[in-house]
């Protein structure tokens, strides 16, 4: 449990929290030791050297890379006739990402809108469309509820997004796209063992540690494990306090030569506290709003404005290759998180920045049970080739709130140009209740077929039975939906004009479960509203070469809508989304380039109200870029700057306000070398390089601030 939001913050001491770390583990912090009476040895000879460049850049599309596709099974970008992204654990690493914003920081096709210190840091928007907070988030491919949770990012190997419609692949879920975080697995059969520390600061003063550890063990080296740990406490940029405890674990027994087990684990406390609120414009009259602030920690809250959140998930599971061409799988996993939520959402009332400081307290929990089976296996039929996917899956979300009539209350007034210095602190005796069960069983089949050398025709259907009970306070059902039956259906055509191009049109139907109202001010706050069916048509093209890769899309999306209509959160027409969208890399000498670009189009239809309007939070017009350049003269040497232009966006359904467009700069420095027969790496990111401030989109009548600039540091030894 944590400590109370009114306990003082601990003092922070990083080299005694490294020396611990480095004792627990075994791991040395450098070639020296004490001697007798304290006295320091003589320090051997160093040798410095850097290490030859890879010869692929983890920095590009990694077009070739698997990626997990629920009920298509595992292939490669390339063969997924669905745009896509990847983002590998090294480009985590040497971005120093601190939120999921951050992760897709160089895809145009996602904005962002988190903020790694709050409740809303897994909200983040997706060809304009919102991620489903509660089913659109995975760990190496089993669910999990995002919300309130930000992952140990430098826990993962990489990042998968889907964009668009994952209904077919995962069952009901809003039309955003999938998020799977891939946890670090055990090395192959026949690698060495893999053994690295190390230790980072980032701005204002916050201090972590992180070990990662990695081997086989056994006769034909049948069994291998991967072990990270992270430890990270001070204060961030824009929050008071940070305290974050993680653990991951991945463990591997091939059996026999067809039989393999798995299991994976991975359990985090992250406690922030003083984090920035957000800021609702509901109440502002006209169309002014104030101007922009700063996101920097502790003017607009103190240390009893808390966000506590555990997160575990495990899983475990059996895999059989039955011949060559055919495989039989099982797996199981358990989620479940917790958050502890003292927060403040600062009610503008107009355009000079006064404001009510409403106080939302209490306690938020979810649990996920998941079971799949699936069998992968080719054939042919006559000159046709037949990739097969089938399965069943069940799965089954508990939500849990606390009870309390006083959990969303008026604490005073304020005004944005001086700090806030409302206090209030958490009572004790929180009591949960059990607010709503969704349940879904499905089966799901897919079949490629290989027609020719270039032309592949996919088809596929999930068939759901879905079920969700909404509870009041006292436990007594208030509402039940229930639909069997449900058909999810997809289909694609793919065309190969060269082995490393694939060419593609697909179709895709899904229903996703209605929004659960977040918002403590509305009058059906909490309530599960009704499922809503949407459709997706993609056309696009990707393409790998030797020395650049590039991937474009043309989409149109047609969901039901869902806004606030005065106290309540109501379903009304249809959101329509229709755009394009443009991806690159290239390297040539010392220069590697990225670009990405979208354009889309959004509007509602067919409602009782706003109709013509486009979709609040979509912007018209997004462009991302980087570049980096490896110094010929100092070897291992990387330098890099970015940038993301964001157009303007409504900011609410009505358009009666905008948010104007922004432009944020990061760069950063990438070292690798090796200093007495150890490989180094050192690095260094400049986030928001020019302070740039902005009111930034978070969702429907919410904005937030940016974040300030801050620099994080981080050294890391490899054994």
């Amino acid at each position: 449990m944590p400590a109370r939001a009114d306990a003082p913050a601990p003092r922070v001491r990083p080299l005694a929290a490294l020396i611990r770390l480095s004792l627990l583990t075994g791991c040395p912090l450098g070639g020296a030791a004490m001697t007798h009476a304290g006295e320091l040895p003589t320090l051997p000879a160093v040798t410095v050297s850097a290490p030859t460049l890879a010869a692929t850049d983890t920095r590009g599309q990694q077009l070739d890379m698997p990626f997990a596709n629920g009920a298509l099974g595992s292939r490669s970008q390339l063969d997924t006739p669905f745009s896509t992204t990847i983002v590998n654990g090294e480009n985590l690493d040497d971005r120093q990402v601190t939120k999921l914003g951050d992760v897709f920081a160089l895809d145009a096709s996602v904005t962002d809108n988190s903020n790694a210190n709050s409740a809303w840091n897994s909200y983040l928007t997706v060809r304009g469309v919102p991620l489903d907070w509660q089913r659109g988030f995975r760990i190496n491919g089993m669910p999990y509820v995002g919300y309130g949770n930000t992952l140990p990012y430098e826990q993962l190997a990489q990042v998968e997004l889907l964009k668009g419609s994952a209904a077919f692949m995962y069952g009901f879920a809003a039309p955003g796209g999938a998020i799977n975080y891939v946890t670090k697995k055990a090395p192959a059969p026949g690698q060495p063992l893999l053994a690295s520390i190390d230790a980072g600061y980032r701005s204002a003063h916050l201090w972590g540690q992180h070990l990662d550890l990695g081997g086989r063990v056994g006769p034909e080296d049948r069994f291998g494990y991967r072990v990270n740990l992270t430890h990270e406490e001070g204060k961030p940029a824009n929050a008071v306090g940070m305290n974050r405890n993680a653990a991951s674990l991945g463990l591997e027994a091939r059996i026999t030569h067809a039989l393999t087990w798995t299991f994976d684990g991975i359990y985090q406390d992250r406690n922030a506290w003083g984090q920035t609120p957000t800021f609702a414009t509901y109440a502002i009259q006209g169309k002014q709003l104030p101007g922009a602030v700063t996101g920097r920690g502790g003017r607009f809250a103190g240390p009893d404005q808390h966000l506590y959140t555990n997160l575990q998930l495990y899983t475990t599971g059996l895999r059989y290759a039955l011949s060559p061409d055919w495989t039989l799988s099982t797996r199981y996993s358990f989620s479940k998180q917790w958050r502890n939520r003292n927060e403040s959402s600062f009610q503008l009332k107009d355009a000079a920045g006064n404001y009510d400081d409403y106080r939302y307290y209490g306690i938020q929990g979810h649990q996920f049970n998941y079971v799949e089976a699936m069998a992968e296996g080719r054939f042919r039929t006559g000159p046709v080739g037949h990739q097969i996917v089938a399965g069943v899956s069940g799965q089954k979300q508990r939500n849990a709130y606390s009870r309390g009539t006083g959990r969303f209350f008026l604490l005073g007034t304020g005004n944005l140009n001086e700090p806030n210095t409302n206090v209030f602190y958490t009572p004790d005796g929180l009591v949960m209740y059990r607010s709503s069960d969704i349940e879904q069983k499905a089966a799901f089949v897919s079949d490629t077929m290989q027609l020719t050398e270039r032309w592949a025709l996919l088809a596929g259907v999930r068939y759901t039975n879905f079920s969700q009970h909404y509870y009041h306070r006292g436990g007594a059902t208030k509402s039940v939906y229930s639909k069997s039956g449900v058909m999810s259906p997809t289909a694609a055509l793919m065309f190969k004009p060269h082995p490393g191009t694939t060419l593609y049109a697909s179709y895709v139907e899904s229903l996703e479960p209605g929004t659960q109202v977040s918002d403590p001010s509305l009058a059906n706050f909490g309530q599960q509203l009704d499922p809503i069916r949407s459709r997706q048509y993609e056309v696009g093209a990707k393409t790998d070469r030797d020395h650049w890769t590039g991937t474009a899309a043309l989409f149109r999306l047609e969901r039901g809508a869902q806004y606030r209509q005065g106290d309540y959160m109501a379903q009304d027409g249809l959101e329509v989304y229709q755009g394009a969208e443009l991806d690159g890399y290239t390297r040539f000498g010392q220069w590697d380039v990225k670009a990405s670009a979208m354009y889309l189009h959004s509007r509602y239809a067919r409602g009782a109200a706003n109709n013509g309007h486009r979709v609040a939070g979509a912007p018209q017009l997004v462009l991302a870029g980087a570049v980096g350049y490896r110094v010929p003269f100092v070897p291992g040497l990387r330098l890099g700057v970015d940038g993301k232009y964001t157009g303007s966006v409504k900011l609410r359904p009505a358009n009666d306000i905008a948010l104007g467009g922004y432009t944020v700069f990061n760069a950063g420095a990438t070292y690798h070398t090796r200093l007495a027969g150890r490989d180094i790496t050192l690095r260094a990111v400049l986030a928001n390089l020019t302070n740039k401030r902005f009111w930034g989109f978070q969702y429907a009548d919410y904005m937030q601030p940016a974040d300030p600039r801050a620099i994080s540091l981080n050294a890391k030894i490899t054994y």
